[in-house]
């Protein structure tokens, strides 16, 4: 499944709360950093089950693209971390 959500960190902020969210803040489903680059993260976890995160920073906020199969919960609970894009101050 996919998800998705905007907010006003950065990208490198995102990837670095991902890292430590997916690894520390989730023991029964903990997921270890496989990959990274300056747009994206993939971890690894349970069974060998995949979350994949994208990050595109844009003038209304940092746009966050996740995808996995079993870690939907989990997804959702670290979107809920992340500041939205809805607190930016409009012009």
């Amino acid at each position: 499944m996919q998800h998705e959500t905007r907010t006003t960190l950065s990208a490198p902020q995102v990837l670095a709360r991902a890292k430590t969210f997916f690894a520390e803040r989730v023991p029964q489903y903990g997921a270890f950093l496989e990959k990274e680059g300056p747009a994206f993260a993939t971890f690894r976890g349970q069974g060998g089950e995949e979350i994949a995160i994208a990050v595109f920073e844009g003038p209304d906020g940092t746009r966050v693209r996740a995808s996995t199969l079993l870690f939907d919960q989990v997804v959702d609970r670290f979107f809920s971390t992340l500041p939205p894009a809805d607190a930016l101050p409009t012009a």
